[in-house]
Parts: structure tokens; sequence; C-alpha cells
């Protein structure tokens, strides 16, 4: 039976995986988080790019380790950052259009090809064994919310609530080189999934 109240539920749904798409595919690149590597070898993660630059009529991207280019952002400062060639970098997009994905149940259902980078799909906070640092995406019904930092591992709250806390990716990234604590947000575990 289905009433007025009934219409007022709602019951978190994991979020969309992460695809990576070729660099060469996507237009602006500056802030995007991208994967590089090489077809056969392996990938690095957790980089940011800028827009791609032209030498000898080819082009390359510079790319950054998160830290960096967010202290060169924050503190408007200028880093150095290395040239990788554009088909050597790939663009992480959330895939909504793929719905919720289920993570491997073992090794062997965990095996990728080495051809471009895997599929990350978001696994739930709880079944997480550490959190502190990783990357989370929390859901509500309004939004899904990435570029978020577990600060904490689960805790109870005052109410009995296992609870984790999150804070914004600038800003746990400031707490690293400028030493001011994040500010936080106390989030329901069951509303998180870690990337």
């Amino acid at each position: 039976m289905t009433g007025p109240a009934d219409s007022d539920l709602w019951f978190p749904t994991a979020p969309g995986p992460v695809r990576a798409v070729p660099a060469a595919q996507r237009g602006s690149l500056r802030g995007r988080r991208v994967v590089t590597g090489t077809p056969g070898r392996g990938w690095r993660c957790d980089l940011r790019a800028d827009d791609p630059v032209e030498q000898d009529g080819r082009a390359f991207v510079p790319v950054l380790a998160e830290h960096d280019w967010y202290r060169a952002e924050l503190d408007d400062t200028d880093v150095f950052a290395p040239l990788v060639p554009v088909e050597r970098v790939w663009v992480e997009q959330p895939d909504a259009a793929a719905g919720s994905a289920e993570p491997p149940a073992n090794l062997l259902a965990r095996l990728v090809t080495l051809d471009a980078p895997p599929l990350r799909i978001p696994v739930p906070a709880r079944d997480m064994p550490a959190l502190t640092g990783r990357r989370v995406v929390v859901v509500s019904p309004e939004t899904v919310r990435r570029d978020v930092r577990a600060a904490s591992e689960p805790y109870e709250n005052d109410d009995g609530t296992i609870c984790l806390s999150v804070c914004a990716e600038p800003d746990w990234y400031r707490w690293a080189f400028a030493g001011r604590p994040a500010d936080c947000t106390e989030v329901p575990v069951y509303l998180v999934w870690a990337e």
C-alpha cells in the first residue's frame, strides 16, 4: 500500500562508477581529475590537469599531483608541471548512465585489462578497512558530492549514529600544506562510498 508518506521515503543508492576517457576526446582539461599511464604497464591516479599545450606539433597535457595542484590554486603559486603526451592521459568522469555497480566480490572478478585505466566502482564506506584521507562520495536526496575526503574513521556520535567526518578536497590539501585543520562535516556512514 502506498500512501502520501511513502513518497517522502528515500533510500541511498551507490553513486555511479568513475570511467576514464581519453583526454584527446575532451574539451577543457583545467582542474580535471586525470589518470596517466601506458597501456600494458599501469596507471597513476590522484592527478589534476591543465589545458593541453602544443610543442613541435604534438599535444602535451600539464599534469600535477593533486597536492601540488591545490597548492598552486589556493596559494596562487607557480608549480612545475610535467608535460605528458595527450595520448597517455585519460580524464576521470562519473558515469551516471552506468547506474550503480557492485564492487567485485573476489580477486578473479577484479581482474582488468591493461589496455586502459580500469573502471573505479565506489565501495560502501562501511566495507572499507581504512578511510582517513580517501576520496569519498557523499549521497543525499538532492545531490551526489564528489571531491570530498574522509577526515576520520567511522565513529559513533552522541545520537548513536555511526558517522564519518568529511571535508571538501581543497580543505584537505590546505590542511596538509598550511597546517590549518579542515572544516569537517559529520555524515552518517551509510551515505558515504569510497572511490
